[in-house]
């Protein structure tokens, strides 16, 4: 074992401030255990802290999840200096998510910071809207997201409700790294300074989802309209099912079973509604009762997962991509049939969602920014155009959706009360969800994508990966299913480069351990590593024209011929 990995073991081990039960649970691991927990600090990636929970600097536990609170605290009170400083917190369902929430809590309250606390467990993008609803500086909310059960996370949000970027995030790593050890951190709760909070916020973010209707005619047609929802025994049940029923949906269908708040995720292996397997039930239910729509939320309750009947009657689970295009179609339709377009709006997408979206804004006239993956870059730039461009909606492939800008993060509640709405809109013109995204496809280009993600765990996964980086930036492909590979983007050096003409040009996007090649017929491959887990990413996107919703199952298959093609050229 490595004399630094031996060195924080045994600091561990003699600190009177790490309990007896962490040491015991340190003495009890094997070395390989010792290595993996030890050989680094959890560091901020895409969303803050996230890691498998345990004792180790390479875990969550009370003593990692109280050093980031602490760092964060004395980071908070040197950017607003002199001023009383607030706080929100909101937890999810996961194992030691109260307990950590309760530690944030106390280590922020100790450090005189005035803590809003939501009473029990509540979705992630609650969080965002209390921090600007209550006038906060910062949050945390303690989830992993769709992470396996053994995870749990330590997200951290800015005053304006959007997940921290740089330089808060590399700044607030330098005040915990700064902290000497455990005994720096001051665990001792200020009960003065903790307020519950609740039903008041609840209230508020449910009437600003409320105002987000744009067809309440097309609702109180389609009022029975056949819904089914699952959780997947995590936070959307506290609010989604309520949210649909004041939408005037009264047929709202609970998979009942997954309803059950749990941490261990007994009905699933994976608790993330990307997975086909995490839908089992929710399909099921949807079959049972001929739903017109079924959702399902990951256990924090910012993506959802959407499966409607294609035209063979049988129910297909919908690609993040795909519902961001029925969402932002809808949306744009609208706002230019109730004369709402003036030239000024915005939607926004990350550099690796379907490039559908760039062409039907496009076709609207608004503008269509791309960002780094994460919708803390897509809130980001929410924020710099702030009295200039009016905000319509947004998305990501990894089934995450915004619609509207109170909230500064992706929003499965709003999501799901807006897919809701253009299901019975489609429905009062005849058309299913399916179809309407054929008709789509006619208009605009048939676009299909494929993610391919590949994990490797641990020290070595995470040397094999970095590898992989490097031999994709040292030889690019050339060509990819029988097209051109014309530009080569390094989001780490920020360059691009035409391979057509050999000339470099700038990208103008913040540093981003992503590779991106792109063909002269809009083939796209994106390369990127997960921020929060121990993987690769590759996205696949490719397109061809549609002449009509009858050739799509033909054009599919061609499609889905030439991605195969793609990764056996890349490998993958």
């Amino acid at each position: 074992m490595e004399t630094f990995i031996s060195s924080k073991i045994s600091e561990w081990l003699s600190n009177p401030a790490v309990d007896a039960q962490t040491q015991s649970e340190i003495k009890a691991m094997s070395e390989a255990e010792l290595s993996d927990a030890f050989y680094k600090d959890l560091e901020f990636g895409t969303g803050g802290l996230r890691g498998i929970m345990g004792a180790g600097t390479n875990r969550m536990n009370k003593y990692t999840v109280g050093m980031a609170t602490q760092g964060l605290s004395n980071y908070l009170k040197k950017s607003f200096a002199n001023q009383s400083i607030k706080v929100a917190i909101a937890h999810d369902n996961r194992n030691n998510s109260r307990f950590f929430a309760e530690t944030t809590a106390a280590v922020f309250s100790a450090n005189g910071i005035h803590v809003y606390w939501f009473e029990a467990l509540r979705p992630t993008p609650e969080l965002s809207f209390a921090i600007r609803h209550l006038g906060c500086h910062s949050g945390v909310v303690i989830t992993a997201s769709h992470n396996p059960k053994e995870y749990n996370g330590f997200k951290v949000y800015w005053e304006d409700g959007a997940q921290i970027i740089a330089p808060h995030d590399k700044n607030i790593i330098q005040e915990v790294q700064a902290i000497s050890g455990v005994h720096d951190v001051k665990f001792e709760p200020n009960s003065n300074l903790m307020e519950p909070i609740g039903k008041e916020v609840d209230e508020a973010y449910i009437e600003e989802i409320m105002r987000l209707t744009l067809s309440p005619e097309a609702i109180v047609q389609q009022k029975d309209l056949k819904i089914v929802f699952s959780s997947i025994h995590g936070t959307g049940i506290t609010l989604i099912p309520e949210v649909l029923k004041r939408k005037g949906f009264e047929q709202v269908h609970v998979v009942e079973a997954q309803a059950i708040v749990d941490g261990n995720f007994p009905t699933v292996v994976y608790p993330n509604p990307e997975e086909k397997e995490a839908m089992r039930m929710t399909l099921k239910l949807a079959e049972e009762v001929d739903a017109d729509v079924a959702m399902a939320t990951d256990p924090d309750a910012d993506r959802v997962g959407v499966a409607v009947k294609n035209t063979a009657g049988q129910f297909e689970i919908l690609n993040g991509n795909q519902t961001a295009a029925l969402l932002i179609y809808y949306l744009l339709t609208q706002w230019k049939e109730k004369g709402k377009l003036t030239g000024k709006e915005m939607i926004v997408k990350t550099i690796v969602t379907t490039d559908l979206l760039d062409k039907m804004a496009a076709h609207f006239g608004v503008a269509c920014p791309n960002t780094l993956t994460g919708f803390k870059f897509i809130a980001a730039h929410i924020r710099e155009q702030e009295g200039k461009m009016t905000f319509i909606g947004g998305g990501e492939e990894s089934y995450g959706y915004m619609i509207g800008d109170f909230v500064r993060d992706k929003d499965a509640a709003a999501s799901c009360a807006m897919i809701a709405e253009v299901c019975a809109w489609a429905k009062t013109q005849n058309l299913t969800l399916f179809e309407l995204l054929q008709d789509i496809y006619v208009n605009f280009g048939f676009y299909l994508e494929d993610l391919i993600s590949i994990t490797k765990k641990g020290q070595e996964g995470a040397n094999e990966i970095q590898q992989m980086m490097r031999d994709f930036r040292n030889n690019p492909p050339t060509h990819l299913a029988g097209s051109d590979v014309v530009h080569v983007l390094d989001y780490t050096s920020l360059v691009g480069k035409n391979l057509k003409t050999g000339q470099s040009y700038k990208i103008s996007q913040p540093e981003s351990n992503v590779l991106q090649f792109i063909c002269d017929d809009g083939t796209k491959v994106s390369a990127r590593p997960s921020g929060t887990e121990p993987k690769i990413k590759f996205y696949i996107s490719v397109n061809f024209k549609l002449e009509s919703s009858g050739a799509y199952t033909s054009v599919k298959e061609t499609l889905n011929q030439k991605i195969a093609l793609i990764k056996q050229t890349l490998g993958i």
